[in-house]
């Protein structure tokens, strides 16, 4: 059986992720291209439960480690239930956040070992490797001024610790989390592409789907 197409999407709060995820699901279907949206936490009704706890305020303070485990468990549990089925059935997954995330946010932003992340996200991905991943670059602070979820209160805990977060290496969280983003894509230039999310969101699609494209007629 034909193997599909695994697209994840990666970036800071607000830089439009999501709804560039859901606009390349959009145009898909549109042209009646077999695809699945999900995302990260969640997609599954474990990860949804998981969700929850990471995104709730009550939970300020959350260990470092806890947080990265549960991240873990809701992604082993979409790999085997949405992810990896999907792509066994040739179909094309478009994923809103994914490994690329832990290593950003839990290892350049929260210092984590970085070997023991790339060990823990390949015991629960297995196969399921992305073919192409967008980075939507922006500034951390235009970002947060632009993110949906700021003030809403069921998910405001981490926003509030971006804002508060103390400088380590003289740089404060968010920019640690950019840091890691352009190491990622540094070293996997191959897989990843960064986008200037500085930009309507109709310039920035039209880039995504030239890419995607391209992709597309490759794997064929």
């Amino acid at each position: 059986m034909k193997k599909g197409l695994f697209i994840t999407f990666e970036g800071l709060e607000g830089c439009g992720k999501t709804t560039q995820a859901k606009m390349l699901f959009d145009f898909l279907i549109k042209q009646k291209i077999p695809s699945i949206y999900t995302k990260e936490p969640g997609g599954t009704k474990i990860g949804d439960k998981i969700r929850k706890i990471l995104l709730d305020q009550k939970n300020d303070g959350m260990d470092y480690k806890t947080e990265m485990l549960l991240f873990l468990a809701s992604r082993a549990e979409n790999v085997r239930l949405i992810i990896l089925p999907a792509l066994e059935e040739g179909k094309i997954v478009i994923s809103d956040r994914f490994y690329d995330s832990t290593t950003a946010y839990q290892g350049c932003g929260r210092g984590i070992d970085l070997e023991i992340i790339k060990n823990l996200n390949s015991l629960v991905v297995g196969k399921a490797i992305p073919d192409l991943t967008f980075i939507l670059d922006i500034d951390p602070y235009e970002g947060l001024k632009r993110s949906a979820s700021f003030g809403n209160s069921s998910e405001m805990r981490f926003e509030e610790e971006f804002i508060n977060k103390k400088i380590i290496r003289g740089k404060l969280f968010l920019e640690r989390v950019r840091q890691g983003y352009y190491q990622l894509s540094q070293e996997e230039s191959g897989r990843i592409k960064t986008i200037d999310a500085n930009r309507s969101k109709e310039d920035i699609f039209e880039e995504i789907v030239k890419i995607v494209k391209r992709k597309i007629r490759n794997s064929i």
